[in-house]
């Protein structure tokens, strides 16, 4: 078994330990922000950290009705951006709480005005010492190259977050159940998705909502682990332009777990079927169509974890059949240094 598989596997039982080990930490931070609410909010955070940063900003928008934008840290380590930003929250995401930009980042914010939050896996980071506060992933050492459970942790760690400050009963309740419906994810069989792409040389990966998050992440997946040329659009967005490179057989994976989004989702997967794309649309059971399974998370706004579990185990399972070692990706290296 591959490290990236070994260590997505691992990542129910890491965030199990997590959301115990957080719950009154971010209850306090939860009481603080509704104390004083921010009027804005903004994330500043890299690869994988910043898939899982759009999933917090998009669930962060539709429950507290704030904006929270995705800031390039080049606004602050080249162009020295004069930021004016009391009464703002700014979170910082990162696996080692190293890299020089986003602790340069986090400070220039800080003087600004914001308030600093940083979501680190490894603590007393850099990163989580130029923060207010520092609230750890706890999802162990992460040796594969290709984040699994870390890029996991960070989406449980900001579900929490947003459960305790808008005092959300149903999506603690949720929580509580999330890591055995994650193990539950680590046994669905994909099998046909890694026959349909051990082939492939490039394909579109489609979510929407809180879900293109996780296309995100699962298309930069294929990038490192697999070689594929992998493009992650929303479902809203893809007839824009992008549906010009579908011809006969092009790949097309989409996500479409229950939720809001997912009526419209199906129906771009069968018109994409019908101009010819190959089609893999992973959904839940009501979907008689599906050609990959997703279980349940048990609440809406968990249900792109789900997804992205399924996901790991395929990924590791068609590096593999494609004759590459997902766990040493070539050109890449576990922390990335930039300014």
């Amino acid at each position: 078994m591959s490290l990236m598989l070994e260590e997505a596997r691992n990542a129910p039982e890491r965030i199990r330990g997590q959301l115990q080990r957080n719950a009154d930490v971010l209850a306090s931070l939860g009481a603080q922000l509704r104390e004083r609410p921010p009027s804005a909010g903004m994330t500043v955070a890299r690869g994988s950290s910043d898939h899982a940063a759009a999933y917090f900003a998009y669930l962060c928008m539709k429950r507290l009705g704030i904006p929270v934008a995705s800031l390039p840290p080049s606004l602050s380590t080249l162009a020295k951006a004069p930021w004016r930003l009391d009464g703002q929250l700014a979170v910082a995401i990162s696996q080692s709480g190293q890299s020089p930009d986003l602790v340069a980042t986090q400070e220039a914010l800080a003087r600004g005005g914001a308030r600093t939050l940083a979501l680190v896996n490894t603590p007393e980071s850099p990163l989580g010492r130029a923060s207010d506060l520092e609230v750890p992933l706890y999802a162990g050492e992460e040796r594969s190259v290709a984040a699994t459970k870390s890029y996991l942790a960070t989406l449980s760690a900001a579900a929490q977050l947003l459960a305790h400050w808008t005092q959300d009963q149903d999506l603690l309740a949720a929580l509580d159940t999330l890591p055995e419906r994650l193990g539950q994810a680590a046994d669905q069989d994909w099998s046909e998705a890694v026959e349909a792409l051990a082939g492939a040389d490039r394909l579109m990966v489609i979510g929407r909502g809180a879900g293109l998050a996780v296309a995100q992440e699962a298309a930069l997946k294929f990038k490192e682990t697999c070689a594929i040329q992998a493009e992650p659009f929303s479902g809203a967005e893809v007839r824009h332009g992008p549906m010009a490179l579908v011809e006969a057989g092009y790949p097309v994976l989409v996500f479409a777990p229950p939720g809001a989004e997912q009526a419209g989702l199906l129906e771009l997967a069968d018109w994409l079927g019908d101009v010819g794309a190959r089609v893999l649309l992973a959904a839940d059971e009501s979907v008689a169509g599906r050609h990959l399974t997703l279980s349940d998370a048990g609440h809406e706004d968990l249900q792109p974890l789900s997804v992205i579990q399924s996901f790991y185990r395929m990924a590791a399972e068609l590096a593999e059949a494609r004759g590459s070692d997902p766990d040493q990706p070539r050109h890449l290296r576990k922390v990335t240094c930039t300014l």
